[in-house]
């Protein structure tokens, strides 16, 4: 059964508001209904819309985490902390530490 959310966004795939935004927001949906292949995929597509989208990064980490990915959610984490802090995006950055070394400690 599909999530009525994630058609309505699909629904707006290619229009207007097609973008880094609407697919992290599919993401995000299927993250939440425990689809994380499709979720790591919306993610993946949201940073090919916006490489320094902090928040892409992180959520397509925990996404592959979910996959039993430990080196994929490694690498998304470590791209993401460099582009929050290229950004100055302070907080995203220490959130992905924090995953970042739980994984390593877990490991």
């Amino acid at each position: 059964m599909t999530d009525p959310l994630v058609e309505r966004l699909r629904a707006q795939i290619g229009g207007v508001r097609d973008g880094a935004l609407l697919r992290f927001s599919i993401g995000n949906a299927h993250l939440g209904d425990g689809s994380y292949a499709d979720a790591a995929s919306a993610f993946r597509e949201a940073l090919g819309f916006d490489p320094a989208y902090s928040a892409a990064w992180k959520l397509l980490g925990k996404a592959l985490l979910a996959m039993d990915d430990e080196a994929g959610a490694a690498e998304a984490w470590r791209q993401g902390i460099a582009t929050a802090t290229g950004r100055g995006d302070k907080q995203a950055a220490k959130e992905m530490t924090v995953f970042l070394n739980r994984l390593s400690r877990n490991g």
